[in-house]
């Protein structure tokens, strides 16, 4: 666990893993991320200001790589790197729609955002971040 306290709003980093070293989804994040509000809230942690938590496992920051990985996680919160028009490095994050021969499609708030395939330069999966 970490608490990032410089960051506006502050964030809390929440690692899960399993004893057994099983496997922990996205949806298992996901699922633990209102009990910990709650748990937060009712010890009256962090409730003088605004924060993000984030539940996460050692799963999640993983490089997307080949089309199976895109198919596999359509829909999965996603973070792209990618060189603008300018040649800048870039970064952006969304909901992964579609990867095609052209161009990487995220949903930025209910928006199709559009990258071309080439400008991309790596795709990783992030944590679902709740904000309180």
């Amino acid at each position: 666990m970490a608490l990032l306290s410089h960051r506006i709003p502050m964030t809390l980093q929440v690692l899960v893993q399993r004893a057994s070293g099983g496997e922990i989804t996205l949806d298992n994040c996901a699922a633990l991320s209102p009990p910990l509000v709650e748990a937060l809230e009712s010890e009256g942690l962090l409730t003088d200001e605004a924060y993000v938590l984030e539940v996460s496992s050692p799963g999640i920051g993983e490089e997307l790589r080949d089309d199976r990985d895109f198919r596999s996680f359509r829909g999965f919160p996603v973070a792209v790197h990618f060189r603008d028009a300018k040649g800048s490095a870039s970064r952006c994050e969304g909901l992964l729609l579609e990867r095609t021969a052209s161009e990487l499609q995220i949903n930025q708030r209910g928006r199709t955002r559009r990258i071309p395939r080439e400008a991309v330069t790596q795709v990783l999966l992030v944590t679902p971040a709740i904000e309180s």
